[in-house]
């Protein structure tokens, strides 16, 4: 290297850094709304349909970032919001972005904070398809009820078994120089998962996590 590349090194390394490698994520993108009803804002949520992915479970609208078509992660939760609830890009007032947020099985998580300008959620339209129902709940009750706290433990797998019976390496080498954990095939990690039960529904993982985060702000 000479010295002309370090300044093309300089030119080229991020202003903000970011992830790195983010591409090789799942990255997804959703729309935290907000929604004022008589003169108290809540936070609306979805119920997702029985029969996709993660069926029942508590979300915000959003989804995968088309890589190809959306310009923006902002682009992603607003198509996404419409698809998904019904609710137009005029009708949403993005206020602001959270960090992205690093989920458990390579998922990337980028989040707009937004107003809904509707009057009610009978304004909505559901798309059956996804999303079983929505239901909103005050920001208050967040405010004063902190999430309960539980422990996961996750395995991280450096070895397998092949279909015959051959155990195979995923690390091209055993010794303990390289890494301390190969020999003993695996290393344990664990993390928080946050859950509040409001709405009569129970809110956890990274929903309870953005909607944590967000009340934090508040404080």
């Amino acid at each position: 290297m000479k010295s002309e590349h370090v300044e093309i090194l300089r030119k080229k390394l991020p202003h903000t850094p970011g992830i790195l490698g983010k591409e090789s994520y799942f990255n997804s993108a959703v729309l935290i709304p907000l929604i004022c009803l008589e003169g108290e804002y809540h936070f609306l949520f979805e119920k997702r349909a029985a029969h996709i992915r993660q069926g029942g479970e508590i979300c915000f609208p959003g989804g995968q970032v088309d890589l190809e078509n959306d310009a923006s992660y902002e682009e992603t939760a607003l198509r996404e919001t419409t698809e998904e609830i019904g609710i137009g890009a005029e009708k949403v007032d993005v206020i602001g972005k959270l960090d992205t947020l690093i989920g458990p099985r390579n998922v990337t998580v980028d989040s707009c904070i937004s107003i809904l300008n509707i009057n009610g959620i009978n304004e909505c339209t559901i798309d059956e398809s996804e999303v079983e129902k929505i239901f909103t709940v005050p920001v208050v009750f967040f405010e004063n009820n902190d999430p309960e706290v539980f422990k996961v433990v996750s395995e991280y797998k450096y070895k397998f078994y092949n279909p015959d019976g051959i155990e195979e390496n995923l690390i091209p080498s055993r010794k303990k120089s390289m890494n301390d954990h190969i020999d003993d095939s695996y290393s344990k990690s664990e993390r928080e998962v946050l859950v509040y039960r409001a709405g009569g529904e129970v809110i956890w993982g990274i929903t309870a996590r953005l909607t944590y985060e967000v009340v934090k702000l508040l404080a």
